[in-house]
């Protein structure tokens, strides 16, 4: 079964207890805090946002076909705004986290001539955005975060570095990135963290959240 919705959303059968909807319309995350604020949502075992779909899982089988009705009429009923996002009724208000950045990025120079500003100005624009966690992926608590300004926005390196520290902040696209350690990455180095955004030791072991915004500090070395 597949039904569209409004802002051309559409949804498609993804196993025997999800949805899988493809939403080019709206902004996954706040679709899927617009799901998880819904009365029914006790009904629901995850949902998952990514980059242009929500992963919407039931916890039964059964409740399938009741499940597609109100994410149906959920879709209809939502107020899409100019920028994506949905209003579908009141949710709890987004945490701010502040992380402060040393900006010395090995990138950061290329990435202001090609932005055609300078480095300081490159870090403003950086601290300015209004950036949000979108989804996750690629690793444990790694956070995809929208809001990188226009003149920021860049494609990904063409070969990507083989490991990147922990703490590195990078950009591509119109999202920003924490990397955790140990992978590989093509993203453009603007800057370091100390700040740490995954522990397997703390509850929950995700200092971040979808829908929350995250504020860029500059700090000195």
């Amino acid at each position: 079964m597949t039904g569209a919705g409004a802002g051309g959303a559409r949804l498609r059968r993804a196993g025997d207890r999800g949805w899988l909807v493809e939403c080019p319309g709206h902004r996954p995350a706040e679709l899927a805090l617009a799901i998880r604020a819904a009365s029914w949502s006790a009904e629901l075992r995850e949902v998952v946002p990514a980059a242009t779909t929500v992963l919407v899982v039931a916890e039964h089988a059964a409740a399938m076909e009741r499940l597609a009705g109100r994410l149906t009429r959920l879709l209809d009923a939502a107020a899409v705004g100019d920028d994506g996002g949905v209003r579908s009724g009141p949710r709890a208000a987004a945490r701010t986290v502040v992380i402060p950045v040393r900006y010395d990025g090995a990138d950061l120079d290329a990435v202001a001539a090609r932005a055609g500003l300078t480095r300081a100005e490159a870090v403003r624009r950086h601290t300015g955005g209004r950036h949000t966690v979108a989804f996750f992926g690629f690793a444990p608590g790694f956070a995809y975060l929208d809001g990188l300004p226009e003149p920021l926005r860049l494609p990904r390196l063409d070969s990507p570095r083989a490991r990147v520290p922990a703490g590195v902040v990078a950009i591509a696209g119109n999202q920003t990135v924490v990397y955790p350690g140990g992978t590989p990455g093509g993203w453009h180095q603007i800057g370091v963290t100390t700040t740490r955004l995954w522990d397997v030791d703390a509850t929950p072991p995700n200092r971040l959240a979808i829908g929350d915004r995250v504020v860029f500090e500059a700090v000195g070395p």
